[in-house]
């Protein structure tokens, strides 16, 4: 007998992370917000358990051999989960987009604009029509054939290859040659190829010194090296790289970041001279619409590239169709982004240059055009980065994806997003072990008087500017410091002047400058200032926490970035055994051979090959993903072994270690920044944007100096509860009050009301940014005329 479908997403025994069995109904065709502490565990229920298992039911009617090419995240514990549709996740993505993926590529825009001028642009006369390929630069068929696609090109000299030219080649003269062996391989087969290596290189012939640092020649000769007292070297045969050559493949081609930005160091970047910067070939570029090419029509802003569009006029003849269908569906396309408070990015826009919430954001309006019926979308915080007046527009997005008869949860602490929910799963009441239960699943309105939730202490709260500290004399600037004149992106002639020993706060819509003003500008004027050691500058440190990860690969963790893990292996090595042993530091490091599992090398993991399956990780079967041999953890302090110890919260570690000062100080600092419901062997590629700067900020606190310090931070409460921000800002405002300056990039209106001092830019982003429209107190800009942070600001005076 059919069985009615059920409206309901139910959730069995739930144990992912630190969820604690959880049931849970969820309904579908709503909109549903997960909220709760940061670290509470709404992510693991959201993400980790049924976006996983929807992800696992679609690969299991995959053919086998096709799930080798698709990376999963493997099967989640949870004892079941019924009435489960298919899921679409719109995660922030902590790995960057490749170098060549744009704005246009992410979208897809690209791919219309470029079919557009294939179908319907001007051509010259008697040129062949192109087919779309020919207008991407990432193609064979349409790239400059100077730089290849890159709009600019490296190219070095002899005043960089060589900057001192009184040496000798023996002496070094030729900077860019490698170091150690390399660099004498090949001055000995320069001197065995007749070359003086011995002769100031300035009095070499300019034909000879040409051909050493420029040639494509590579002669193979047999060397002889020179005796040396301590060793025989036998002759073995060489062949000969000029510099300019290895320069340009070590560039090219290095794994080695430091070995790429050695050789960066001898090459100059220029616009390509063919191209002139666009990227393409002279034949995509003769082609145009409303009179400019491709390459200028993406470099608008999507805002202005929508009103040129609109006056795109729709041929008569063969072509007018097709001009009319694709204009329509790119201004189609452009919409969505535009009302997501992204019309100021551009379509030639570098991806990696875009924030984790630009990037999320430009996925979420491309899924609008999807027209996808049926799924769950599961999003990860889509409001973080957004000014509030982009948040409404958010809103009525997530609506039309409801509306077009899908289910949609959103991990979200920002409370005007939480009180627009249909549906609320609050989990908590704390972090860490102290989280993973369900407090409330029901409509937003009855999680009023639950006392064990911190989120309705803020949901329900008066609107009073209930993040900030508690009443506090007014500040006094100690000085200022002043940017003026300002022309970079969209700063445009651009002076603002920062107070000094005050707290500030730098507000604006989304693309409006505040980041190119704080973390460039303000950043390199501060820098040079203090090296320049200007004794009528008071601020002798500058320190600039992003939300850059604290490290790429699971090897590098939070204790090993906080120098903690440091600390902890020194106390191994002190035990009895390990003395005993002659063991070092080095044999507690999973890094290292010697105290670690060789069956995994420290991993704690290996990767299982199936013949016509997809890879699969399991735990090591040798060290059951300890990540050290026997020997290693049989050695124990105060009962623990070094992989315990890395299984440890940071609050169990900061009781654990309370009478070892040099621990007991970083764990300290990472506990009053909210960060307690972190384990210390927490991979670096497990954090967040805003866990990953809250790090960098408890590192430069656990070392905190007398000395005036300026700290600049871009939106430290990204990910944040409002019960965390008040944490957070309490630090912050010590900072302050300890004699130092803090100049926040910040969107939550309850951190600029505690403010000391705000500057807002605006009025709009891109183009209509980049001024500044109001500089005062919080109660002074809430008045401003003109600026629209000021009544979103109002409301929480």
């Amino acid at each position: 007998m059919h069985q009615p479908t059920d409206a309901y997403i139910r959730v069995r025994g739930a144990r992912e992370h630190n969820l604690r069995g959880v049931d849970v109904d969820i309904p579908r065709d709503a909109l549903t917000v997960f909220t709760g502490v940061s670290g509470s565990g709404k992510s693991s229920l959201a993400f980790g358990t049924v976006y996983a298992e929807a992800q696992r039911r679609y690969f299991e009617s995959v053919a086998p051999y096709a799930r080798r090419l698709i990376h999963q995240i493997g099967a989640p514990k949870v004892d079941s989960i019924t009435g489960l549709p298919p899921a679409v996740s719109l995660e922030q993505r902590r790995s960057a987009p490749g170098s060549r993926s744009s704005v246009g590529t992410v979208t897809l825009l690209s791919n219309s604009l470029r079919m557009l001028f294939s179908r319907a642009g001007d051509y010259p006369p008697g040129a062949a029509r192109l087919d779309s390929d020919a207008f991407s630069a990432n193609t064979a068929a349409g790239a400059c054939p100077e730089c290849h696609g890159l709009g600019r090109i490296h190219r070095t000299s002899e005043e960089l290859l060589v900057p001192d030219p009184e040496l000798t080649i023996r002496q070094g003269a030729i900077a860019a040659w490698p170091g150690a062996w390399q660099g004498k391989n090949l001055r000995d087969i320069l001197d065995t190829l007749g070359h003086d290596v011995d002769r100031p290189w300035r009095e070499l012939p300019a034909e000879e010194r040409r051909w050493i640092l420029f040639t494509e020649e590579q002669p193979v000769v047999t060397v002889h090296p020179v005796r040396e007292a301590d060793r025989i070297q036998r002759p073995y045969q060489g062949t000969y790289m000029s510099a300019h050559r290895w320069v340009m493949r070590t560039f090219a081609d290095s794994k080695s970041a430091s070995l790429r930005a050695r050789a960066e160091r001898f090459l100059t970047d220029a616009p390509c001279p063919v191209c002139r910067g666009s990227r393409l070939r002279a034949e995509a570029l003769a082609v145009t619409i409303a009179g400019r090419t491709i390459a200028e029509l993406a470099a608008l802003p999507l805002t202005e590239l929508d009103a040129v569009l609109e006056d795109v006029p729709a041929a008569d003849g063969p072509g007018g169709g097709a001009a009319r269908v694709l204009t329509a569906d790119l201004r189609s396309r452009i919409r969505p982004v535009t009302e997501l408070g992204l019309g100021y990015l551009s379509l030639d826009r570098t991806a990696p240059s875009l924030s984790a919430g630009e990037l999320q954001r430009l996925r979420l309006a491309t899924q609008l055009r999807s027209g996808l019926f049926g799924v769950v979308y599961v999003l990860d915080e889509p409001s973080a980065g957004l000014h509030p007046a982009d948040t409404e527009a958010l809103l009525g997005v997530l609506d039309r994806l409801k509306e077009t008869g899908n289910t949609v949860f959103v991990v979200e602490h920002h409370l005007d997003v939480v009180r627009h929910a249909d549906w609320l799963v609050d989990v908590g009441p704390l972090a860490g072990e102290h989280g993973g239960r369900v407090l409330h699943s029901g409509p937003p309105a009855g999680l009023e008087g639950l006392a064990e939730s911190a989120t309705a202490r803020h949901l329900f709260a008066q609107p009073v500017s209930e993040a900030a500290p508690e009443e506090r004399p007014v500040r006094r600037p100690s000085g200022s410091l002043r940017v003026s004149g300002v022309h970079r992106n969209n700063l445009q002639d651009l002076s603002a002047e920062f107070p000094l020993g005050v707290f500030t706060a730098v507000t604006g819509v989304s693309g409006s400058g505040k980041s190119t003003l704080v973390g460039s500008v303000l950043a390199e004027t501060a820098a040079d200032r203090i090296a320049g050691a200007d004794d009528g500058f008071p601020v002798r440190r500058l320190v600039a926490v992003d939300q850059k990860p604290i490290g790429r690969t699971p090897r590098s963790n939070l204790a090993t970035y906080t120098g903690l893990f440091d600390v902890v292996r020194r106390l191994f090595t002190a035990s009895e055994e390990a003395r005993a042993r002659g063991w070092k530091a080095g044999r507690f490091s999973f890094n290292v051979a010697g105290g670690r599992c060789e069956t995994c090398q420290g991993e704690g993991f290996v990767s299982v090959e199936l013949l016509f399956l997809p890879s699969t990780y399991a735990p090591c079967p040798e060290c059951a993903g300890a990540r050290y041999n026997a020997e290693t953890l049989a050695v124990r302090h105060r009962g623990l072994n070094i992989a315990e110890v890395l299984g440890l919260t940071v609050e169990s570690a900061a009781e654990f270690f309370a009478d070892t000062p040099a621990a007991a100080r970083s764990l300290r600092a990472l506990s009053d920044i909210g960060l307690g419901y972190l384990r210390l062997g927490q991979p670096a590629t497990e954090l967040s944007g805003g866990e990953a700067q809250r790090i960098k900020l408890a590192t430069e606190l656990q070392r905190l100096r007398r000395d005036h310090t300026l700290y600049l931070l871009d939106e430290p409460t990204t990910g944040l509860h409002p019960a965390d921000v008040q944490v957070l800002l309490r630090q912050l405002h010590g900072l302050v009050d300890g004699g130092h300056t803090v100049v926040v990039v910040e969107h939550d209106m309850a951190v600029v009301a505690s403010a000391d001092w705000v500057i807002d830019l605006g009025p709009g982003g891109g183009t209509d940014g980049g001024r500044v429209m109001a500089a005062g107190s919080p109660a002074q800009v809430a008045r401003a005329a003109g600026s629209r942070t000021a009544a979103y600001l109002a409301r929480v005076l």
